[in-house]
């Protein structure tokens, strides 16, 4: 399931300069100038980074909750569950909103090995 929606999630964002894929959280991560920006889960939802701006219109969307991570609720992040993102159309609106929160910044340095 997971890699059906890293394959979706890469027809939108390779429309895109400088994305990136990265493994995280054991799923996929998908960046924009090497800063996160949607990645898939293990049982299918969609991880998305919105900022905390957009936080609470975030979590009013169907489908939506917090990304939780040791236990711990991810400020910024919400989860989306496969069933909220089955079309296209939503899809492309949960990674509209996760780049007009990452889009702005500057791109992310690498760190030297």
């Amino acid at each position: 399931m997971s890699a059906e929606l890293a394959d979706r999630i890469r027809a939108v964002v390779n429309e895109h300069p400088n994305t990136g894929e990265i493994r995280m959280f054991g799923g996929l991560c998908f960046t924009l100038n090497g800063n996160m920006l949607v990645g898939t889960m293990k049982n299918g939802d969609l991880m998305v980074r919105v900022g905390e701006e957009q936080d609470a219109a975030a979590h009013a969307k169907p489908g939506a909750g917090p990304m939780m991570f040791t236990g711990k609720a991810m400020k910024g992040f919400v989860t989306v569950s496969a069933d909220a993102i089955d079309s296209e159309a939503a899809l492309r609106d949960w990674i509209s909103m996760a780049m007009a929160y990452v889009g702005p910044m500057p791109p992310k340095k690498k760190k030297a090995k």
